[in-house]
């Protein structure tokens, strides 16, 4: 690492060796150079105005308002666009459409592409253009004379700035990263140092690994996204073959949670009369389980030759799928009154056991006044059945209250009682060609067998980046 940090310092220094050589306007360098010295100043200061004091103590207005003008300064700085030595902006990278290969496969235009379409997500999720403008009216803001008259008023007017100037930082040092390492490689080719260029190249790899995690953490920054969550099948009309349909749907979702990490817990299940599930609920455990599932709510549409029909002739069957959160104790809406709840108990049913159909130890749980019900009938006791089934129904009626208050706020949500058998957002085809295809976003691949069998990544991902495009018309 050390020596990557002198070849560094020896490549920079050769880099401002020929700007200042090649430069004919002074004015011009003087106006970089003066820039560049603002930029680093503002990287090097507190986010929080706070910490430049002693805890017990009070700026002084006239220090404050220093320290303020320097802070606007800074947010000019980093409000400005960035550039290579040769003019090459994050714009620019996407606009040369330079091909993504895989990571290992990758040259520096692959992993800078793939670098800077994080980089352009997350400003997108941060509503960058509109951020820019905010920070510009609280620096106005807080460059008056009069600011500390109301000190309450300018404590928080500069806690917001600087949240506001941490999160353009820390977007902005990745792409000034990205675009010094790029200038590295093209002045360690010019001074055919190869060490140094496969050293770029490495940490160029590492920030592409690195931008699509912080690109995944500003998609997934709703409100309850980081919470586990339920999912529910629904077989459709079409009897046996929706069945069928609809359990293979339940085992697409079993095996992507599995492939995340994820727990998975069977919370319900009504098996078909010949094959599949009529419906089913599982628990999935784990960071972000809603906000990744939360894209396959709406139904799921499959056309094959049935395995059912004598005749092989091509069907088409529909599953509906619902994601709901679990919200936990602290995060409920709505409170359940023993008085409005009817439980029965039954008979658990299954393929056989020691213990099926000799005791009723399965529950279902009824919201008199929603209707709302929920079912457990796979735990052990009458008790553990009945505990899930309450877990479970909590979660529906939070999720109907969320609806509701969306409602009210006239902002469209889609939840359990959106679901209708016209909001199809996926076709899966298995005859007379192969193809799975996301009716949202235009997403397609050419292998279904993939895609059943739980690598679903790739169409959620897809999703959550096209969501962004509606927050933007918003």
């Amino acid at each position: 690492m050390a020596c990557l940090l002198r070849k560094s310092l020896r490549t920079k220094a050769l880099f401002l060796h020929k700007l200042v050589g090649n430069s004919s306007d002074s004015h011009q360098t003087l106006a970089s150079s003066s820039w560049f010295w603002c930029r680093q100043l503002s990287l090097s200061l507190p986010h929080k105005t706070t910490t430049c004091f002693a805890s017990n103590s009070i700026p002084s207005p006239s220090f404050s308002n220093a320290l303020l003008q320097i802070r606007f300064w800074a947010s000019e700085a980093a409000a400005t666009e960035l550039s290579t030595s040769d003019g090459l902006t994050v714009q620019r990278i996407l606009a040369n459409n330079w091909t993504i290969l895989d990571e290992h496969d990758g040259d520096w235009r692959s992993h800078a592409t793939a670098i800077a379409q994080s980089i352009h997500l997350i400003k997108r999720r941060l509503q960058w253009e509109k951020l820019k403008v905010r920070l510009d009216m609280l620096s106005f803001q807080l460059g008056k004379e009069d600011l500390w008259d109301d000190p309450m008023l300018a404590g928080k007017l500069s806690r917001e700035h600087g949240s506001l100037l941490g999160k353009m930082k820390e977007v902005n040092a990745l792409e000034q990263e990205l675009l010094e390492h790029i200038d590295m490689i093209k002045l360690a080719r010019e001074e055919n140092d190869a060490d140094l260029e496969s050293e770029s190249l490495k940490v160029l790899l590492n920030m592409r690994r690195n931008a699509k995690e912080k690109e995944l953490e500003a998609l997934l920054a709703g409100e309850h996204d980081s919470c586990s969550c339920y999912i529910e099948v629904q077989a459709g009309a079409g009897g046996t073959e929706s069945m069928d349909w609809a359990a293979m749907v339940m085992q697409m979702y079993k095996s992507w949670a599995q492939r995340r990490g994820y727990k998975v817990t069977v919370m319900d299940e009504m098996p078909g009369e010949i094959a599949g599930i009529k419906r089913a609920t599982i628990k999935v455990d784990g960071e972000f389980a809603f906000g990744y599932a939360k894209a396959e709510i709406g139904v799921h549409r499959l056309v094959r030759i049935s395995p059912f029909d004598s005749n092989k002739r091509r069907h088409t069957s529909f599953a509906a799928v619902a994601v709901i959160p679990i919200l936990g104790d602290g995060s409920t809406h709505v409170q359940i009154n023993e008085s409005d709840l009817r439980i029965e108990r039954f008979r658990a049913g299954g393929a056989g056991g020691q213990h099926v159909n000799t005791t009723e130890s399965a529950v279902r749980i009824v919201h008199i006044p929603t209707g709302v019900t929920a079912t457990c009938q796979n735990e052990r006791s009458q008790h553990q059945n009945k505990a899930s089934a309450m877990a479970v129904l909590q979660s529906r009626l939070d999720q109907l209250e969320m609806a509701r208050q969306a409602q009210l706020n006239a902002k469209h949500t889609q939840s359990l009682t959106d679901i209708t058998w016209g909001s199809q957002i996926r076709s899966y085809v298995l005859h007379p060609y192969r193809m799975v295809k996301d009716l949202r976003t235009n997403y397609e691949v050419s292998d279904p067998d993939s895609v059943l069998e739980g690598d679903l990544d790739s169409f959620i991902l897809s999703y959550l980046s096209a969501s962004l495009d509606k927050d933007d018309d918003a």
